[in-house]
């Protein structure tokens, strides 16, 4: 009544697809990315860089979501860094790299964001379009409400009107918690 050679199988579990992965972390990746380079261009290629490194490697890496994901924000966090050499800004970011408690917890703090922020973009995209432009022109790209009125043509009150719709889908779409989350 021994055990089998062999009849132990090692757990198996759904990876999604590349493009599945890429529209779910991309989002994510450039925000963290743009936390530490603070330019949007750069953030993008390097998270867009890190699905390439992740294709090419994918078979080194254990097929576990928690281990993809790890992969993916280790391969941003670590082409940040090598930017930030190449840019000569090290100086400001020499505790990053020497991985102290501190700086740890400020990554892991921009990790929470990013998933925070990975989450608002998710239920973004389940609002109405007139809701979910107005929302992202005035709360992501700063924007005034006169202008948003102005670049959409259409009144201040229609926009006033599309931002507290918005921000009540958004409300009741999105966990109390997580805006707690995103002050930390």
């Amino acid at each position: 009544m021994g055990i089998e050679t062999g009849s132990i199988m090692p757990m198996q579990f759904d990876i999604p697809s590349p493009a599945m992965l890429f529209q779910e972390y991309y989002t994510r990746l450039c925000y963290f990315a743009f936390q530490f380079t603070g330019d949007k261009d750069k953030a993008r290629d390097i998270a867009q860089e890190a699905f390439v490194t992740y294709l090419a490697q994918q078979s080194k890496i254990t097929p576990h979501p928690a281990a993809i994901k790890n992969f993916l924000y280790t391969t941003v966090k670590n082409a940040c860094l090598n930017y930030l050499r190449h840019a000569r800004v090290v100086e400001q970011y020499a505790a990053a790299s020497s991985q102290s408690e501190a700086d740890d917890t400020s990554i892991m703090l921009t990790m929470i964001r990013s998933e925070v922020m990975g989450e608002i973009y998710r239920a973004l995209e389940t609002l109405p379009e007139a809701c979910r432009q107005v929302i992202r022109m005035g709360y992501l790209e700063g924007l005034k409400n006169l202008e948003i009125a102005s670049k959409l043509s259409i009144s201040i009150n229609t926009v006033k009107t599309q931002k507290k719709r918005g921000l009540e889908m958004l409300k009741k779409r999105l966990n109390p918690e997580i805006f707690t989350l995103l002050f930390l």
